[in-house]
């Protein structure tokens, strides 16, 4: 009988997968578009950073609010109003394209924020809506990881194609460069609308509210928990500022750190180096999902901590005149593909994707460890500190322009490493139950 339901639901299945990608192709779109609206608008790296604020400051707005509609109106109608709200949010910043003046800036600055809120809205509904559409159990398990991982390929992907697109140099770049991708996650979120509206779709039988005495505890009230919040604020904000900061530096036309000169296509190779890293993170929750039931949430968390220091610290001190070669995306007179000189820092900040894979899922296991009742309302919390997303990267980008740009790129990671030192504290020392005393039944 599930099986049957599965495949009556085949195409929701795959409407809800490819929103799932769509949560990481809006978000990661939104720091790549930081250098062009640096150069569009003439304002300093930070001020390019607000449009990766405002995606992610959105989920502190929207993120205890969406756990509640999710609970109220059920998965259709929450997946329907965050489609909606991703289609209008996306549909302004398409707008803000299209207009010439200054207010262009604070026009592309509200979509951004509004594709914010439909993004915490998706990863609200998206995850347990797959596992009810796959019937629960292994089948929704799987249909989850499926999801997770084409949700890494689209970030991966949209990353790849913005430095594509903008061929004539970062100096000229204009939101309206990007205009094929905006126009495509339109498209995807208006047919992924209809799909939605028509299918039927498994909803969760609503249990007679009962009245309970108020707790004089909540999730708050447990040290481990705390401390692992903040741990997922700081993880959030390493994970995007680690490729955000990397792809302004490579694609950076007065350092040319490249060494292109007049061949160009600088903007396509730091775009494929920083989606080198999101690839690095699919690939590190492959593996992390194949040791998980053999090894534990602190191991993996305090390794991946420790190991990512390393690579950061190796980065920053590692001579900029020392390259390796990576397979990139050209886009300039030598091709569409092929080998190009990357500095070996950036490599090393590459492969902070494979730390970085693992660490949402070794923080919230730990955090929510002994939570009982409380553990459901932990989560809203969470959601509403994804918001370290933008506000890390704001300080490294404010980092860069304090120190005029240049090695004050890597100068900015100083972040990252102490970002990865609190996790590697959590993991050790933060997220041990001290509160077990109260009562969590």
């Amino acid at each position: 009988m599930t099986e049957q339901k599965q495949q009556k639901n085949v195409v929701a299945i795959i409407a809800m997968i490819f929103l799932f990608g769509m949560i990481s192709f809006v978000t990661n779109l939104a720091s790549p578009m930081g250098d062009i609206l640096k150069y569009q608008f003439n304002v300093p790296n930070w001020m390019g950073t607000l449009g990766v604020l405002c995606n992610f400051i959105a989920y502190a707005v929207m993120g205890i609010p969406a756990g509640n509609m999710l609970q109220k109106y059920g998965y259709k109608k929450t997946a329907l109003a965050a489609i909606v709200i991703g289609f209008v949010g996306v549909g302004i910043q398409t707008i803000s394209g299209t207009i010439s003046s200054s207010t262009a800036f604070g026009v592309y600055l509200l979509g951004a924020f509004v594709a914010g809120l439909s993004m915490t809205l998706l990863n609200t509904v998206v995850n347990p809506m797959l596992n009810s559409l796959g019937g629960g159990g292994n089948k929704g398990n799987q249909l989850i990881q499926l999801g997770g991982s084409f949700n890494s390929l689209m970030g991966t992907t949209v990353i790849i194609l913005t430095g594509i697109l903008i061929p004539q140099g970062i100096k000229n770049a204009e939101i309206s460069n990007v205009f094929p991708l905006m126009f495509a996650a339109l498209a995807i979120f208006f047919f992924a609308f209809i799909i939605i509206s028509m299918a039927k779709i498994p909803e969760k039988q609503k249990e007679q509210t009962v009245v309970a005495e108020k707790s004089q505890y909540s999730p708050l009230s447990f040290r481990h928990f705390v401390l692992g919040a903040v741990g997922i604020f700081v993880y959030v904000g390493v994970e995007v500022g680690i490729p955000n900061v990397l792809q302004k530096w490579l694609q950076n036309a007065d350092l040319d750190v490249l060494n292109l000169g007049a061949m160009g296509g600088a903007e396509a190779i730091a775009g494929s180096v920083a989606a080198t890293y999101w690839l690095m993170m699919l690939f590190g929750r492959l593996i992390g999902a194949g040791i998980g039931s053999k090894v534990s949430a602190k191991s993996m968390l305090s390794v991946a901590s420790l190991i990512g220091i390393v690579l950061v610290l190796a980065a920053m001190f590692t001579p900029t005149d020392s390259f390796v070669n990576l397979p990139v995306f050209k886009n300039n007179a030598e091709g569409l593909f092929g080998l190009a000189n990357v500095p070996l820092s950036a490599a090393l900040l590459v492969l902070c994707g494979l730390c970085t894979s693992i660490m949402w899922g070794g923080i919230f296991n730990l955090a929510v460890e002994g939570l009982g009742k409380y553990t459901e309302k932990a989560s809203g919390y969470f959601m509403v500190l994804v918001c370290g997303g933008g506000i890390l990267p704001l300080l490294q980008n404010g980092i860069v322009d304090m120190t005029n740009g240049g090695l004050g790129y890597l100068t900015s990671y100083w972040v990252i490493v102490a970002g990865l030192a609190y996790l590697l504290y959590y993991a050790l020392v933060g997220s041990k139950n001290v509160n077990k005393d109260i009562p969590v039944n």
